[in-house]
């Protein structure tokens, strides 16, 4: 499977349109998301790092070659990138809400890698929900989930 399938599969049929030239971007927008909200606490940690790629590899089915490619790829992104609307848009344009949520799921585990949340995480998560146009309702109740699993 090629990784602009495996990309596609990420968020299971939730495509507003099926424009092959733009998976690519909308998936790698979406790690980059990942790699902001690592760094957002001012530290992008070990544990922080293998969450991401963990993502990568089991919700996106991604061989460890494959992860580390995007995942190196998405953090070079986000650290010449100082905007976050770049992002945002390419998620909000191309998925439907159900896929959208799914995305805030996998930044949470990212919020909760290192075991806490720092306000400033808090902070990007809910303006990253705003721009995605998830309502705070929703964010609040994946942020719960998501805290719940990992028993935190």
């Amino acid at each position: 499977m090629s990784l602009f399938s495996k990309l596609e599969d990420f968020f299971g049929g939730g495509s507003k349109e099926s424009s092959e030239p733009k998976i690519f971007d909308e998936k790698l927008a979406a790690a980059a998301l990942m790699c902001e909200v690592a760094a957002q606490d001012g530290t992008f940690d070990e544990a922080e790092r293998v969450k991401i790629l963990s993502l990568l590899q089991v919700r996106f089915s991604f061989e460890e070659k494959e992860a580390e490619e995007l995942f190196n790829t998405a953090k070079k992104m986000q650290e010449d990138s100082n905007q976050l609307l770049y992002f945002t848009r390419k998620i909000k344009d191309h998925y439907d809400m159900e896929g959208r949520h799914r995305l805030m799921e996998f930044l949470w585990e990212v919020v909760f890698a290192d075991g806490k949340e720092d306000d400033f995480e808090s902070n990007l998560m809910r303006r990253l929900a705003g721009l995605l146009y998830v309502e705070d309702k929703d964010n609040g109740r994946i942020r719960k989930k998501i805290k719940a699993r990992l028993g935190l």
